[in-house]
């Protein structure tokens, strides 16, 4: 009976059962030496060795034969020997607070091309905006010997991160600065852009203006709030402290601070939303309401042109925020000594309709 299952009758010819029951049995992280190879092609493991590094001194022949055994093996170079004895991973790493928020796709992008630029690998991962989150995931990282780090900060106490970049990894901090450590950081004017966007809906005839942002722990949070005190005080308007909100930016928060500011005697009749989350879920708010509402979003949403009105947003260039990170940090890697530099990137006001709505009363 056995043979029946391991043999065909008719062709003598084995059978899948016997072909699989023959395979090794722990087929998965035994991957192909050059060891391997050069027993396969009949040659010295010097000789794979030129072969795989491109050196000089292996004829034709020979050269055809460890190459026909590295595509039948699917032998790969192990280049962390080779990194290593340079002193370099070839590997950056890179700590976002959501990888699926939308702003950071393009800043993700930006780095990797520009560690791409530089022969580098890119591994990232995210916090979850959780401060022990952050410091676990850095770490591993640092463990995983990284040759640079490019971290948006959750947390407001970075000095975990010394004894690391005293041993050499390069470190660039994005969006918001580092907690009580000198590095280098590249961020947006959140100030001044939550301050011309408050002052385009003062400009429009609003004094009644609200403001919903994130964690006031978090330095972008702050730093809008103070660009719309700004604003607000700029044109003497007096802030009700009913019209701020600051807290998580999850739907059901939001949607409670901006029903509570848009309704009532005396509502607000525009709001400034401090992020592209609290810009989404305001933006249903308002669609359930019966009266005319301005709205202007700190960092731009998809489809926001396609509203009716457009969205009015106060956009930062998430790919140059990247960009100019991962070049500064490239910079450390290549052995400048610059002091630690804070670069602050211009947001602008990009006008669709309905941060130009006017109040109806």
């Amino acid at each position: 009976m056995l043979m029946d299952h391991l043999m065909d009758d008719r062709t003598g010819q084995r059978t899948v059962a016997e072909t699989a029951s023959r395979r090794p049995e722990n087929r998965y992280g035994n991957r192909p030496t050059m060891k391997d190879v050069a027993a396969r092609a009949g040659v010295g493991l010097k000789t794979v060795s030129r072969v795989v590094n491109g050196e000089p001194g292996v004829t034709p022949d020979t050269e055809r034969r460890v190459q026909e055994a590295i595509e039948a093996l699917g032998f790969r170079r192990n280049d962390s020997a080779r990194v290593l004895r340079k002193g370099r991973t070839a590997s950056i790493g890179l700590v976002l607070e959501d990888l699926a928020d939308p702003f950071y796709g393009p800043l993700s992008r930006a780095v990797e091309e520009v560690a791409r630029a530089h022969g580098a690998l890119l591994i990232n991962g995210s916090s979850a905006e959780d401060p022990d989150r952050e410091q676990e995931l850095v770490l591993a990282l640092c463990a995983r010997r990284v040759d640079g780090l490019v971290v948006i900060p959750a947390g407001d106490d970075h000095r975990y991160l010394e004894p690391e970049i005293a041993a050499g990894v390069a470190t660039v901090f994005v969006d918001r600065p580092a907690g009580k450590i000198d590095a280098d950081v590249v961020l947006s004017d959140s100030f001044g852009g939550a301050r011309d966007g408050v002052a385009h809906l003062i400009a429009h005839g609003h004094r009644r203006i609200g403001f919903i942002g994130d964690q006031p722990r978090i330095h972008t949070a702050i730093e809008r709030l103070r660009g719309y005190r700004a604003a607000m005080e700029d044109a003497s308007i007096p802030v009700d402290e009913a019209w701020v909100s600051l807290g998580l930016t999850d739907p059901e928060r939001v949607r409670t601070a901006a029903e509570a500011m848009l309704t009532g005697p005396d509502p607000v009749t525009a709001v400034f939303a401090g992020n592209n989350r609290v810009t989404v879920t305001v933006i249903r708010v308002l669609a359930a309401l019966d009266r005319t509402v301005a709205l202007v979003g700190f960092d731009d949403i998809e489809l926001a042109d396609l509203l009716e009105p457009g969205v009015t947003v106060v956009a930062q260039d998430a790919a140059q925020l990247g960009r100019t990170a991962a070049e500064r940090l490239f910079r450390q890697l290549d052995g400048a000594s610059d002091a630690p530099e804070r670069i602050e990137l211009p947001t602008r006001l990009i006008q669709r309709g309905s941060g130009e709505l006017r109040p109806a009363d």
